[in-house]
């Protein structure tokens, strides 16, 4: 596929064929992804390979809570797991929010999960002293992430980025033997769509870019 294909088109799959995703395919889309930047180039990735089905079910299982909120609070019309929009959610409505199953299922019918984690002796942060939720950490990993769902997307397969299951480190941390030194970041479903979608819905560059300033006029 041409680059532009590729970007535009790389969209967030969730349901996929039985084909298998081999190792050498795996591989060869690892290759590709590990040219990702990262803060101060210090590449502190790690990547968990996750074909097990019991592996994938309890990875399922542990992003349900997390998912539970996320879907009680979609069907509020609130922003999930917003820091500044805290939730109106009973205990009760989470609990007892249906969908969750579908929700996840991902995690479980992709033949293979890929679990990104990073060293967080090797992140930087340079807006670890604002009074604010970090972000900036986010690129000594994401880039990576993002890259394996384009490469993916250029030969064909596909994923989706799942961060439910953070919200349960440490269960995950003794189910994969992620040390204490590494922050889980992300579970990716990965495997051939379905469908190949090729529209996407996206706003406009001249409604999120402006000159020279953050009011300033849009970008044309």
């Amino acid at each position: 596929m041409e680059f532009d294909d590729v970007i535009r088109t790389t969209f967030a799959a969730r349901e996929f064929t039985d084909d298998p995703v081999p190792d050498d395919v795996l591989v060869d889309i690892l290759d590709t992804a590990r040219f990702a930047p990262s803060g101060g180039n210090r590449q502190g990735a790690h990547i968990v390979v996750v074909r097990d089905a019991d592996t994938k079910a309890r990875l399922a299982e542990l992003s349900k809570p997390a998912a539970r909120r996320y879907l009680a609070q979609r069907r509020r019309g609130e922003n999930p797991w917003n820091p500044l929009q805290p939730t109106t959610a009973t205990p009760e409505e989470i609990a007892a929010v249906p969908g969750v199953d579908g929700f996840v299922s991902s995690i479980v019918t992709a033949p293979v999960v890929l679990v990104a984690a990073v060293d967080l002796g090797k992140v930087a942060t340079t807006d670890s002293g604002l009074d604010r939720i970090g972000i900036v950490g986010g690129a000594s990993i994401y880039p990576l992430v993002w890259n394996i769902l384009t490469t993916a997307r250029s030969r064909g397969y596909g994923g989706t980025i799942t961060s439910m299951a953070v919200a349960e480190e440490p269960a995950v941390r003794e189910l994969l033997g992620i040390p204490d030194s590494h922050a889980l970041t992300a579970v990716i479903p990965l495997g051939r769509p379905v469908r190949q979608l090729t529209r996407l819905r996206r706003v406009e560059v001249r409604d999120f870019v402006t000159r020279e300033r953050f009011d300033g006029e849009p970008l044309t």
